[in-house]
Parts: structure tokens; C-alpha cells; sequence
């Protein structure tokens, strides 16, 4: 019933920047705070930046602190990430989700490489 649609990603230089969006759906949105998540080949899945249910509130992952922004607009159910000075190690499938509830979307992909 949960639908979390990832999009925004794309293919990016070193030191570019990217904004994600997460369109969700299924639920009622402002009651749930959210998260964006990563996975890189090869490697686990990584809690990237959190947020409450009001965005008055964030929580970021040690990598990206200072480079990326999580927000969200309750009244349009979106969640986004602003990815400023983009390394070639933040090259992953990013993927937003509910805190609380099994539901996850489909992923975006967000490569950076010169």
C-alpha cells in the first residue's frame, strides 16, 4: 500500500551537485519522519540522513554531513536530499523510506565520475 517513488538521480562530476526526490504515497506522510538510504556495489546498505516528522529535525551520516540536506514538504508528500560537492564515493542507489514501516521504493541512481 506504501508507494515511495525515488527520482533526480543521474550521472554527475566529481564536486557537482544532485537533488533527489522521494514523491510517497499509501500512507499519511506527516505522520511518519523519513530517511534516505544508500547501497554501492558490493557493500551494505547505509543510513544516509534521517528527518522527523515535522523536518524540524536531521540526522546525517558522518560522510555527508556538511554536503548533503534532507528536507521534506509535508503538503506535497516529498521528501528530498540536496547532494552538494559530490565524491565519486557517494556513487550508489539511493533510496528513501518510512521510518517504521517495511516499504521502500524502487531506488535512484547517482553516479559521480569524471
Amino acid at each position: 500500500q506504501v508507494q515511495l517513488v525515488e527520482s533526480g538521480g543521474g550521472l554527475v562530476q566529481p564536486g557537482g551537485s544532485l537533488s533527489l526526490s522521494c514523491a510517497a504515497s499509501g500512507f499519511t506522510f506527516s505522520s511518519y519522519a523519513m530517511r534516505w538510504y544508500r547501497q554501492a556495489p558490493g557493500k551494505e546498505r547505509e543510513l544516509v540522513a534521517s528527518i522527523s516528522i515535522t523536518g524540524g529535525s536531521t540526522n546525517y551520516a558522518d560522510s555527508v554531513k556538511g554536503r548533503f540536506t534532507i528536507s521534506r514538504a509535508n503538503a506535497k508528500n516529498t521528501l528530498y536530499l540536496q547532494m552538494n560537492s559530490l565524491k565519486p564515493d557517494d556513487t550508489a542507489v539511493y533510496y528513501c523510506a518510512v521510518v517504521g514501516r517495511p516499504a521502500w521504493g524502487q531506488g535512484t541512481q547517482v553516479t559521480v565520475s569524471s
